[in-house]
């Protein structure tokens, strides 16, 4: 009787044990089994962290361009009455503004209706750029929109001159010619200046530039107008004038600057 609950007891343990097995639905079978094969991922700080180490650290140069002006180094070989250079540089102070200035020399014989003189002189200006251009990767070109201060000191020759005679009958009385020279003249203005510089080399870059100015001071012989001041150019409608070039320049580099990225010093932020 003893033999026989203890194999009545072993049997109700095994059904027992069978009854839960048969209960275990597949689902969960492979849900398990998913469980135990997944395995284990990295924490996205631990991922966020190697990818902004893996980024490389971008730097933008910074120096001093010099160059000179092709249109006006050029124009004395087809134009006779024409003789200068102008020189031109640039520093970058910041990621987008840069200090300008031009330097230059001018001999210009302007032949008008009433007479004819011959200017000669030097100028200076200076300045700011802002450049508009967004550069990606290792690019430097440039679209800016600046503003200039210029002086000029120069002379003025007086050719020859005609005198005007209402008179038809007798005709124009034929030019005269003088020759008098007055030193000691100078002018100011301001002007807004418009350009693109492009790197065709390592630091080699050509570019060309468009000026709008206004004469803001003019000191003039006694008894005739200044039709062309150096640096100025010729004076159109009173007080305005309008200028060109077409430069070729080289960078020196100087140093260094590291470029910061919003979005990686965001991520940095929150850790």
């Amino acid at each position: 009787m003893k033999h026989m609950s203890k194999y009545f007891f072993s049997i109700c343990l095994l059904f027992t044990v069978f009854f839960v097995q048969s209960q275990e639905t597949p689902a969960d079978t492979i849900k398990k089994e998913i469980n135990q094969e997944k395995p284990k991922s990295k924490t996205p700080k631990v991922a966020t962290k190697s990818i902004a180490d893996s980024i490389p650290v971008k730097k933008d140069r910074y120096g001093l361009r010099v160059g000179v002006d092709l249109y006006k180094l050029t124009r004395g070989f087809y134009d006779k009455d024409y003789k200068g250079v102008e020189f031109v540089g640039d520093f970058r102070l910041t990621k987008k503004y840069y200090i300008a200035a031009e330097l230059g020399i001018e001999d210009k014989t302007t032949d008008d209706d009433r007479l004819n003189s011959t200017a000669t002189g030097t100028y200076l200006k200076g300045g700011f750029d802002y450049n508009l251009y967004n550069n990606w990767l290792d690019m430097e070109n440039l679209i800016t929109i600046g503003l200039r201060a210029g002086f000029s000191t120069f002379s003025q020759q007086l050719n020859s001159y005609k005198i005007y005679n209402s008179d038809q009958y007798w005709g124009q009385i034929p030019p005269i010619t003088d020759g008098t020279k007055y030193t000691g003249l100078t002018a100011a203005w301001a002007e807004v200046a418009l350009g693109m510089k492009a790197k065709v080399f390592n630091n080699v870059f050509v570019g060309f530039g468009f000026q709008l100015k206004m004469l803001l001071a003019n000191k003039e012989p006694g008894n005739f107008e200044n039709l062309y001041i150096p640096g100025f150019n010729r004076t159109y409608d009173g007080n305005f004038g309008v200028g060109f070039n077409y430069t070729v320049s080289y960078f020196i580099p100087l140093y260094k600057k590291k470029v910061t990225i919003p979005e990686i010093e965001k991520k940095a932020s929150k850790k």
